[in-house]
Order: structure tokens, then sequence, then C-alpha cells
């Protein structure tokens, strides 16, 4: 049986940030979870040009399914992504300066889309393992958003899943009351995920 491949994106930092804890984990996870090979991919904080390059690395990786994780700073929880919608907003300027406002990431295309990959089982598997998880149903209207949308239209009607998982801030990155999750809970909670997925085939 040829070995399954799964393509996992991070982000770099953005809005004044000097780490992203996206990348940072995503960097850290191991090579082989659950039986697939893990192919770890930095993508830029910028409208379009995210989609485009985790696209051509899909291109040439050929993976079996594609996760994408985003730093959603205020949250708690791990929250793997039901859906991307078809518009950009952009309260801050992304790594490029452009600040888009009520956009949609593509013209005439469908208002939204949903994951294609396990979400219930990935938070499941997740707080399983003792962290905090829970599904999500808004991935916001930033660069996340965008990239899930591009990968998920790009993939559609074809074997390859995609999804979008968020992960909360770091500790150095929480200000006042602001939830955060340290690193190594971070990697083990994506590890989980990724299980999660491995394991619904």
């Amino acid at each position: 049986m040829t070995e399954k491949t799964i393509l996992i994106t991070g982000f770099d930092p953005f809005g004044g940030e000097t780490v992203n804890p996206a990348w940072e984990a995503v960097s850290r996870l191991p090579d082989e979870i659950g039986g697939w090979r893990v192919e770890k991919l930095l993508v830029p904080t910028v409208f379009g040009e995210a989609g485009r390059v985790t696209l051509e690395a899909a291109a040439r990786v050929k993976p079996d399914a594609v996760l994408c994780v985003g730093q959603a700073g205020g949250r708690a929880a791990v929250t793997p992504e039901k859906v991307a919608i078809n518009l950009r907003f952009a309260p801050i300027p992304d790594n490029a300066g452009n600040q888009p406002q009520d956009e949609p990431v593509v013209p005439g295309g469908p208002d939204a889309y949903f994951s294609t990959l396990p979400v219930r089982a990935m938070a499941g598997r997740v707080k399983a393992a003792g962290i905090p998880a829970a599904v999500s149903y808004s991935a916001g209207a930033f660069v996340c958003n965008d990239l899930m949308y591009a990968v998920l239209r790009h993939f559609a009607g074809t074997g390859v899943r995609a999804g979008f998982i968020h992960v909360p801030f770091l500790p150095e990155q929480a200000r006042g009351a602001a939830p955060s999750m340290a690193l190594e809970t971070v990697v083990r909670a994506l590890t989980e995920a990724v299980r999660g997925i491995a394991a619904d085939g």
C-alpha cells in the first residue's frame, strides 16, 4: 500500500508579532504521523499569495490531504474550521499592506465551502488528549479564511481532502488576560488532529 501524504501549512508572523504559533508548531511536527508522511510549508500572511504558494507546493507534493494552520488570538482552544466564506475583510493590513474591505475571495464563486476533513473527529482526538478543542464555524475573513477558501475551491470534487485549524496565541504573545497555549501543547494538539485525519482514511 502506498504511503499517504499530508501537506501542512503554517503562516509567518503578522500584525506586528515576531512569532506565529501556527508555523512554530507546524515546523516542529514529526515527519510521520499515523502512518502518513508529513510535508510542512511556511506560507505568507498575504491575501492570494498564501493560496498560490500552497497550491504550487501541492502540485509538487501531490498530497492526499491538506491541513492549513493559523493563529486565532483570543481563542483558548484549538479549533478545526467547518466553513470558509467567499469574503475578504481585513481589520489590519496583511504582510504586503493589502487591506480589502468586503471583497470576494473569488468573484462569482460559491458563497462558502465546507471542510472535507473530519473536523469533529479531529476536535475529539485533541480533547481526548486533554487539550481544549472545539469545532469552529467561522474562520474569519482575513488571510486564514482566504487560504482555506482557495484550497477547498481548488480541490473541490477531487479525492484530496482539505481544511483549516486555528490555534491560540503562545504565552509570549498573550497580553493582559488573553488566553494562550504552550507551544509543546499546540504541537501535541496538531499531532492528534492529524491522527484523526489519518484514522478517517
